[in-house]
């Protein structure tokens, strides 16, 4: 691992902003398979899927079946069904806390309300590589499942050599009520989910981490569709004390290895906890503090995904920090408990868009409603303040449209008076 002290140039060289890792090549690639899925549907991403993927599916095996899903039981050991109650109970009561109310207001004529509800349709991206993110199913599912959403799809990406997804996803999706499945990855995927085709129609919004080709895709339909965040490879930093176990900090760092392109850092100020690391960790850096206030320091400028306190009092650290996708406190909560089991989701931003991104959760599959009523009392005590708004921004209609509210109807008022009076035979007064 790199050694580095925090100073102004470390600073520099730490400071991370999303659209440094933007590349001109994939962008024009990506911006190139959209317009064609877009244009032509299924049949683009026919051609994408064999080009990238290496299979040709027909038209008719993009969606998986029910009767891949009921194969994909045989396949699996049934031992991981109480497994998998187990997380869904864990991730269901984290999200069942947190999901916001409607709420109301009442006062002086004035109704004024706020209705929360979930998204109609979702589409959730499933990454394929080297092996199956069956924990990224129920980790981005269960929370759309608890907001209410009731249509979610998935995609990912084909086995190159059979076409097929893996038995557990498959298995995982169909216990998790997924309403439909496709055998569709990379930037097709989010143009068929984005654009819709005869296939697979349209969602409103797209979740789920994927390579840079992905991401990219999902930067680009962003106002076709709402997307959860822009994400990229996996990261995690460490805040240790001298205190900290060395095995400990050892495999917490050496887990990002193995996701591709993963990113790990050590902040620290103990020389004796660097020099061991050091000798152990090849990829990755160590910051080295002066402090674990200035640690913290180094954490908000890294805004890292996950982020483990392992000092002697994690808790009168987290005060500090104030950007991080999810915090680890302790030596007994590495991130990888985070990853499978904890029950807050593992969709976390990455590359320093904590510092404006949140976790994926209930709430990203949920949107929100104004209600406003007001009476015509209470509509009149606001004429004077509308009035001189609408001046001050040069908006005549808009203060008319409130006044005609109150404009004296007076003729009107005797025409009608008039036919209802010949209405009934009575003379009319002078």
């Amino acid at each position: 691992m790199q050694v580095l002290n925090w100073d102004k140039q470390t600073q520099k060289r730490l400071q991370r902003d999303y659209s440094h890792v933007f590349d001109k090549n994939i962008f024009k690639k990506v911006n190139r398979i959209l317009a064609e899925v877009r244009q032509r549907g299924d049949l683009a991403v026919r051609r994408y899927t064999r080009q990238f993927d290496g299979i040709d599916l027909p038209l008719k095996r993009l969606r998986v079946s029910q009767g891949d899903i009921n194969r994909a039981f045989e396949k699996i050991n049934v031992s991981f069904v109480p497994i998998l109650k187990r997380i869904t109970d864990n991730v269901k009561e984290y999200y069942e806390k947190e999901l916001k109310r409607s709420f109301e207001i009442r006062r002086d004529g004035v109704y004024l309300a706020k209705k929360y509800q979930p998204l109609e349709r979702v589409g959730v991206y499933i990454p394929g590589g080297t092996a199956p993110l069956v924990s990224t199913v129920y980790m981005s599912v269960i929370p759309a499942k608890v907001a209410g959403v009731k249509e979610i799809i998935i995609t990912t990406p084909p086995n190159r050599e059979t076409g097929e997804i893996d038995p557990h996803i498959l298995a995982v999706a169909n216990l998790l009520g997924v309403s439909e499945i496709y055998r569709i990855g990379g930037a097709q995927a989010v143009a068929a989910m984005a654009f819709g085709t005869r296939t697979l129609r349209k969602v409103d919004k797209i979740v789920g981490p994927g390579n840079p080709y992905v991401t990219e895709a999902k930067r680009q339909v962003y106002g076709f569709v709402d997307i959860d965040m822009v994400a990229g490879p996996s990261e995690v930093a460490i805040i240790a004390d001298s205190l900290a176990d060395p095995d400990y900090v050892t495999c917490d760092l050496l887990a990002q290895a193995e996701h591709f392109g993963g990113t790990a850092y050590l902040v620290t100020h103990s020389k004796k906890l660097i020099e061991a690391i050091r000798k152990r960790v090849d990829s990755g850096f160590v910051i080295q503090v002066k402090s674990l206030a200035e640690a913290c320091e180094v954490v908000n400028e890294i805004a890292p995904e996950h982020l483990e306190i392992l000092t002697e009092e994690p808790e009168k650290l987290v005060k500090n920090i104030r950007h991080a996708g999810a915090i680890f406190l302790g030596p007994y909560s590495p991130a990888v408990i985070g990853d499978y089991i904890a029950g807050p989701s593992h969709v976390l931003p990455t590359g320093g868009t904590a510092r404006y991104f949140s976790p994926l959760s209930a709430s990203t599959f949920i949107k929100s409603s104004q209600i406003i009523s007001y009476g015509r009392e209470a509509l009149f005590k606001s004429r004077d303040y509308v009035q001189k708004l609408t001046e001050m921004e040069g908006l005549v209609l808009h203060r008319i449209s409130l006044e005609a509210r109150f404009i004296e109807k007076k003729q009107e008022d005797k025409e009608e008076t008039k036919n209802k009076l010949q209405e009934t035979g009575e003379p009319e007064s002078g």
